[in-house]
């Protein structure tokens, strides 16, 4: 097995291709994935962030090979990562319209059984430039699950009376809909630096608590930031996280130690 860029109790990073790394895993061993690959929408165009115009171009790795290659990549993760999950276990994507129906077609070529596409609605998003279409304020996410026939994780009872009041749509003791409101990742987020797609840990925190159980082990193939990382260890989960560029795992370091001391210093206040 390839040696960790990272590893903690717990929490272990990979400096890799994620393909590279799948291949290594054993068969049948993770519980759940969140994968949020890329987009392939960079290019010369312009955006609005924070009031300010900025290029689409958030780095090589998000530069599109054209359709049929970009497709050919979305089958080829997908199709990893289905090794890699026990029957039961379930597969989270996010994406925008430039990607996600590729990954959703993906999903079903692979033999996953999809289970909802969540809206995530972004009540703070950035406006368009161009006014020249509606302004894009969500992310879709698919949830799948390995085997049609197998019994994945839901935790029902969590989601419907849990607190989560930091979401407009949801109210109090009813089941959660499949629109999720919650804002962009919080200034604080990104005190030691940010990836140009982090998802917000409100987000995370919901997937993790959603899909998995204490001690269950969850995988991201385009871990970035870590936000996934930090939400499983934060819950007592397992993370294996894998990337290619080294800024962005010194980043997901950073955050985790941390979260780590943090959390290690309330320990000792009790």
């Amino acid at each position: 097995m390839s040696k960790p860029y990272y590893e903690k109790p717990k929490f272990k990073l990979y400096k890799a291709n994620c393909l590279d790394i799948l291949s290594e895993l054993p068969e049948n061993s993770v519980d759940m994935i969140f994968a949020d690959p890329p987009y392939f929408l960079s290019s010369g165009s312009f955006t609005c962030q924070n009031g300010k115009m900025v290029s689409v171009k958030k780095g090589d790795w998000d530069l599109s090979n054209g359709l049929k290659k970009n497709f050919e990549f979305h089958l080829l993760w997908i199709d990893a990562c289905r090794r890699v999950l026990k029957p039961n276990g379930t597969i989270w994507i996010s994406g925008t319209y430039h990607s996600i129906y590729q990954c959703g077609f993906a999903l079903e070529v692979k033999k996953f059984h999809i289970l909802n596409d969540i809206s995530w609605f972004k009540p703070n998003a950035s406006p368009n430039l161009s006014c020249r279409f509606f302004t894009a304020s969500h992310e879709t996410l698919l949830w799948a699950r390995k085997e049609k026939k197998a019994k994945h994780t839901f935790n029902y009872d969590l989601m419907k009376n849990g607190d989560w009041s930091e979401d407009q749509i949801k109210k109090p003791g009813l089941q959660m809909r499949s629109v999720w409101s919650i804002n962009t990742p919080k200034p604080i987020e990104k005190k030691f630096g940010k990836h140009p797609t982090q998802k917000p840990s409100t987000l995370l925190r919901r997937i993790v608590l959603a899909s998995t159980n204490k001690g269950d082990l969850i995988l991201d193939p385009f871990t970035g930031s870590s936000t996934t990382g930090l939400a499983s260890y934060l819950y007592d989960r397992n993370f294996i996280g894998i990337d290619t560029e080294k800024e962005y795992l010194d980043l997901s370091i950073k955050r985790f130690e941390e979260l780590d001391k943090n959390l290690k210093n309330k320990q000792v206040k009790k």
